[in-house]
């Protein structure tokens, strides 16, 4: 069976994970070719792939899971469990349960003699506990580093446990983009669930491929959207199955909830199993939202009611946007997210008549040069991008320095500026499509109008910061390579 191309996102044409300037100097050296990724010489908190490996698939209803590695590689996973909890109760489910995991616990022992057995002890007791149908092996920085054979180890278990045993080789260091883990998540179901088998296709149904941090009102949301055209949905990986992931080949479309989570799988089944695939941003407001649906729609020729329903949903929602506007008219915006989801929140703040200043994105690669000179159309090319995993002390730099009206995003270190903020990455609550636009424009909108907290905090809570740096260039710490 042929594999998905096995390259780190950063090996991607023309793709930067380091860098800082405004919009329209990046865009124009990017065109040129001339634009070349920055390292830094100081660096903060940074996420890793093997994160988003684990997300990926953390939800699935059948499954448990074994992450080969020290104990403070799963620190996220707590985060991870409390939307995973949420989901079950928000789908109607009374017995809410925990995620089913075990952590090798590598030591330094282990680092020096090897932890495979440790790996075998915990797959055998995790099968014995759970009696799962699937269970996924992660690997991370340090069973990587110590070279353990977890392929090995997995072939030779499969003889004696029921399970299908799935290693993930999500090891860390080996990728700087954490969207690196949603591929080599797919490329674990090609090798261990597909089949080369090609059945008949049902009518009808189309793969969503969306990640845990999407909610279960914005699940809905997409549902509704793709029932008007006649679309019943299987989706992956979240909240998914063994089932439900061997039924990805009788698809008869597959779209993304972001236009690079699953762009490189999607090309995969379009070549192997003749399943056509819609790209496109995410449907976080009007803009975004229309496009999303249209390109769906054109896929399965069904353009006109589309557009129909388009329309009708305009005739709803831009009544309740304008009075919105009454109090977001005319403010500056910085945003923080992950690459897909900031360029939608950019789109979206311009239904609200707000200006985008500043965002911070993990990359700016090829894949979403025409988003971003969209983005120049609605605000101008003199907005700033920040090219980042994290790095908190560009942000706050940066912040102080555009001192914006309101921030859009993960806001933990700006909220002690003072500044009013809400989180654009819901998994709770909607943000999707036209119900989602009117919840986020009332959040925003009650930020703005009680921004107490924030200033509150800032009276009373510092960030780790000299006044010196916020003086600086924001990107002193960036150096091009040669």
């Amino acid at each position: 069976m042929a594999k998905i191309v096995e390259r780190n996102r950063e090996d991607r044409k023309y793709a930067v994970t380091g860098g800082g300037d405004c919009s329209r100097k990046l865009s124009e050296r990017l065109k040129k070719r001339c634009l070349k990724n920055a390292d830094r010489s100081f660096a903060q908190t940074t996420q890793c792939q093997q994160i988003n490996s684990i997300q990926a698939f953390l939800s699935m209803e059948d499954a448990a899971f074994v992450v080969h590695s020290p104990n403070g590689c799963v620190g996220c996973v707590s985060f991870m469990n409390d939307n995973f909890k949420v989901g079950q109760y928000h789908r109607g489910i009374h017995n809410i349960r925990n995620a089913r995991y075990i952590v090798t616990s590598l030591d330094e022992k282990d680092i020096v003699f090897g932890g495979e057995e440790k790996l075998k002890k915990a797959i055998v007791d995790l099968n014995s506990r759970y009696k799962p149908n699937i269970i996924f092996i992660f690997t991370s920085c340090a069973s990587g580093i110590i070279g353990d054979d977890v392929d090995s180890v997995a072939i030779n278990l499969q003889k004696e446990i029921d399970a299908i045993l799935v290693p993930v080789h999500c090891e860390g260091f080996k990728s700087k983009v954490p969207a690196t883990g949603f591929d080599t998540a797919f490329n674990s179901i090609i090798k261990y669930v597909l089949t080369d088998e090609h059945i008949e296709k049902e009518k009808g149904l189309i793969n969503v491929f969306a990640t845990t941090s999407i909610g279960y009102e914005d699940q809905k949301e997409i549902e509704n959207l793709l029932d008007v055209l006649g679309l019943h949905v299987n989706y992956i990986p979240f909240y998914s199955s063994v089932e439900k992931l061997r039924k990805i080949i009788k698809a008869e479309y597959s779209v993304a909830i972001c236009q690079v989570f699953a762009d490189e799988f999607m090309e995969y089944l379009k070549n192997e199993y003749d399943i056509p695939y819609s790209i496109t941003g995410m449907p976080i407001g009007i803009r975004s939202t229309d496009e999303w649906f249209l390109s769906v729609a054109k896929l399965v020729g069904k353009e006109g009611v589309a557009r129909k329903y388009i329309e009708e949903q305009h005739k709803k929602v831009i009544p309740e946007i304008s009075k919105i506007r009454k109090i977001t008219e005319g403010k500056k915006v910085f945003i923080c997210a992950g690459t897909g989801r900031g360029i939608a929140a950019a789109s979206l703040i311009e239904d609200f008549g707000m200006k985008l200043v500043g965002i911070q994105t993990p990359t700016y690669e090829e894949a979403f040069i025409e988003s971003f000179d969209e983005l120049e159309k609605i605000h101008g090319g003199d907005f700033i991008i920040d090219v980042a995993n994290m790095q908190p002390f560009e942000q706050v730099n940066l912040v102080n320095r555009l001192k914006p009206d309101f921030f859009l995003g993960m806001s933990n270190w700006v909220s002690k500026l003072g500044i009013p903020s809400t989180h654009i990455l819901e998994a709770k609550r909607p943000t999707f499509g036209y119900n989602g636009l009117i919840y986020l424009g009332r959040k925003i909108e009650n930020s703005i109008e009680n921004p107490s907290f924030n200033i509150k905090l800032a009276e009373h809570k510092k960030l780790p910061y000299k006044e010196a740096w916020y003086k600086e260039n924001a990107f002193k710490y960036l150096k091009e390579r040669v």
